[in-house]
């Protein structure tokens, strides 16, 4: 062994230390990671554990062989899904899964304690909890074989619960999912309301993750079909309208507006003024993206980096789209990647645009936090993403980077500033997505065969319908 493989073995069995640390018991089993353990921060809800916030950590348990602690997770977490339907304005409606939950006892009597939004901040729910617990459902089953537990009547319940959710009829044209701000990963207000892109390709891979967990008996055949249906269609939408390119760019600025009938080229009148100028000069003439939001008279241009990993993960983005993606990295590596591995999104809201889209959100000021601040977690899935697409120097480098830093700053939530040089100034340090994000991105890097548990290959679905 190397003196630099050494080394590396060393950081690794370190950072899994700290995971180790991190989790949370249940009646004498482990059931699940807290978001935080900052020795010198007040715990307020840093010390439960979040739906989205476990996923990381959960891959990494699945490919060290520690399946219990997920297949324990999962059935609990199911017992904490909400069934009632609502009886007033402030309740959960049936089929959402929590945000959170904590360990609470009353002597000797241990029992779990949800928040649906209840304490969150705005008290936004969270849209993404059960799309995140389907798909790891699904990478449950393919690290483990275990197709018995998926297969349950509770949980078979529970997956036609969430569908019931999220494919309800509604107030829309389009087949993309409506949600406020605030209801996701981004979790305040930056201006993410509508349709957003992370919903909408965890939107699709959780369809598809359901297709597969589904049985066709009962009426499993109906939700089968459901799925099938919005699959087709929302495949075909996310791909002919959110994608953006350098020969896209030239078409949306020759637009013409207020166009009326079927068929006409500016679908949602997207009128060219609102093209931002920072793209036009940023936007490489080999790399293209998917936007960040699309809706009537709107589109963000922003670029979002979980919902654009996510959906070559997916199979959401074609294989050329995926390689524009990948190549948008390289070109701007210093803007995406940085100091600190990998930007949330870019650019920033900065002046009067960042009062008025925020809220004067003092967390969310320019290069911060969500608003354009630097997140270790996203390296599982860059490294991920880079592997499907064979990319695999990218990762490499991507790694390499975290890897000189993260164990100096004791793996903080988020880093500041332009490229990610700065700690972030609220963030916690020992952040458990954080650690479990370097662990799973190497684990990836190394082993192929695990981008199975997340990905999913080019999908059989029709080309679904146009608006």
């Amino acid at each position: 062994m190397t003196p630099t493989s050494n080394k590396n073995s060393l950081l690794e069995a370190e950072a899994w230390k700290f995971l180790e640390k991190s989790i949370i018991y249940f009646q004498g089993k482990p059931i699940g990671t807290v978001a935080a353990h900052d020795p010198k921060s007040d715990a307020l809800n840093y010390d439960q554990c979040f739906l989205r916030d476990f996923v990381p950590s959960a891959l990494v348990f699945l490919m060290y062989g520690k399946a219990d602690i997920v297949r324990n997770f999962l059935i609990e977490t199911l017992k904490l899904q909400s069934h009632e339907k609502q009886m007033d304005c402030f309740e959960p409606g049936a089929g959402l899964m929590p945000a959170s939950f904590k360990v609470q006892s009353n002597g000797s009597e241990e029992f779990l304690v949800a928040d649906f939004g209840e304490q969150a901040i705005a008290r936004v729910p969270p849209v993404d909890s059960g799309m995140w617990w389907i798909l790891l459902l699904r990478a449950y089953e393919k690290a483990t074989g275990d197709l018995a537990l998926a297969r349950q009547p509770d949980f078979q319940a529970g997956i036609k619960l969430i569908l019931d959710l999220f494919l309800v009829h509604r107030f829309s044209m389009y087949p993309t999912m409506l949600v406020p701000d605030g209801a996701f990963m981004i979790d305040r207000r930056l201006g993410v309301y509508e349709h957003p892109l992370e919903i909408q390709v965890l939107f699709y891979a959780f369809l598809r993750a359901a297709k597969e967990l589904l049985l066709p008996d009962g009426d499993g055949d109906s939700y089968l079909g459901k799925v099938n249906r919005r699959l087709g269609a929302l495949k075909y939408h996310i791909r002919n309208y959110y994608w953006l390119d350098v020969q896209r760019l030239r078409e949306i600025y020759r637009y013409k507006g207020n166009e009326f009938g079927k068929e006409v080229a500016n679908k949602f009148n997207i009128h060219s003024e609102s093209i931002p100028s920072w793209l036009t000069e940023w936007l490489p003439e080999n790399g293209g993206y998917l936007a960040g939001n699309l809706g009537p008279g709107r589109m963000d241009f922003r670029f979002f980096t979980l919902g654009n990993l996510m959906a070559i993960l997916a199979s959401l983005a074609s294989e050329t789209e995926s390689q524009s993606i990948m190549n948008l990295f390289a070109e701007r590596s210093s803007d995406l990647i940085g100091y600190m591995p990998v930007k949330i999104c870019f650019p920033a809201l900065e002046g009067l645009e960042w009062r008025i889209v925020t809220g004067c959100d003092s967390k969310n000021i320019a290069w911060s936090y969500h608003n354009g601040g630097n997140w270790p977690v996203l390296l599982w899935l860059f490294t991920a993403a880079a592997q499907k697409t064979g990319r695999i120097e990218l990762a490499e480098e991507a790694i390499a980077i975290a890897e000189s830093r993260l164990f100096e700053d004791k793996f903080p939530e988020y880093y500041d500033g332009n490229n990610g040089r700065l700690i972030g100034k609220e963030a916690r340090i020992y952040q458990t997505w954080s650690i479990a994000g370097l662990l799973a991105a190497k684990k990836f890097l190394t082993n192929p065969d695990y981008l199975e548990l997340i990905s999913f290959p080019e999908g059989l679905e029709g080309p679904g319908c146009s608006i």
